[in-house]
C-alpha cells in the first residue's frame, strides 16, 4: 500500500467567514484551503502575511487579470480549477499544473491516481478537483493505493454551520477517504496542482 497526505492547512467551507455562499461558493472555498497551505508551508515570509483571499478579492483579481468582465465582482458565479490556477499565481507566485481527466473509469483510477501520487511526493500541496457532471469542487489532501483500489482524502467545502473540531468533521464525512470508484464515472475531472516544490522550506 502506498499513500501520501497533506498537513498544515485550514478548512474553508460554505459560510466560514459569515458570507452565505451555499450553492455557488465551493470553488472559492477550495482555493482558500489551498492558499492556507501555501501560507503555512512556503517561504518567503511574505506569503505568511498574505492570508487566503476572500471571495470578493478572488473575483476582483480575476477582473484585474482580464479573465472576467467588470460585472463579475460581487456575483454568485461559480469558478473552477482554471481560475484557481490564476489566483494562486496572482497572490502567491505559485504556478499550477492543470490535468484533464477525460472521463471516469480506468482513466480516473489510473491516470489521476498516478498524477496525485507524483504530486504529493514532489510538491506536498493540496489539489483542487472539479468536473462537469460532478461539478462539486473538492480539495484533495491525500491519496492511497492498495490491493482493493485507490482512495482520495477529500476535504469537502460544502459544509455549512458552526465551527467543528477536526474529529467531528471526520466523523460526519466532511473530511474523509473516498474510493476513486465512488466518483461519477461518466464525468470528466480537472485537477489543479500547485507546483510548490521549488519554494518549500
Amino acid at each position: 500500500m502506498t499513500w501520501q497526505s497533506v498537513r498544515d492547512y485550514l478548512y474553508y467551507h460554505y459560510g466560514c467567514d459569515g458570507q452565505d455562499d451555499r450553492g455557488w461558493g465551493c470553488g472559492y472555498r477550495t482555493i482558500e484551503t489551498l492558499a492556507s497551505w501555501i501560507c503555512h508551508n512556503l517561504s518567503p515570509p511574505k506569503y505568511q502575511s498574505r492570508p487566503p483571499p476572500s471571495i470578493l478579492e478572488i473575483q476582483q483579481a480575476l477582473v484585474l487579470m482580464g479573465d472576467k468582465p467588470d460585472s463579475f465582482s460581487g456575483t454568485k458565479e461559480w469558478i473552477g480549477t482554471f481560475e484557481a490556477s490564476l489566483i494562486l499565481d496572482y497572490f502567491y507566485d505559485t504556478p499550477c499544473k492543470l490535468v484533464h481527466i477525460r472521463n471516469g473509469g480506468t482513466q480516473l483510477e489510473q491516470d489521476a491516481v498516478v498524477e496525485l501520487h507524483q504530486h504529493f511526493e514532489k510538491h506536498g500541496s493540496p489539489v483542487m478537483m472539479g468536473g462537469d457532471k460532478d461539478n462539486s469542487s473538492k480539495g484533495i489532501v491525500g491519496v492511497c493505493t492498495g490491493h482493493d483500489g485507490s482512495y482520495l482524502l477529500v476535504v469537502d467545502p460544502h459544509y455549512y454551520g458552526c465551527q467543528m473540531e477536526k474529529t467531528e468533521l471526520q466523523e460526519r464525512g466532511w473530511v474523509a477517504w473516498k474510493r476513486v470508484s465512488s466518483l461519477d464515472q461518466t464525468s470528466f475531472y480537472n485537477l489543479c496542482m500547485p507546483q510548490t516544490a521549488r519554494k518549500k522550506t
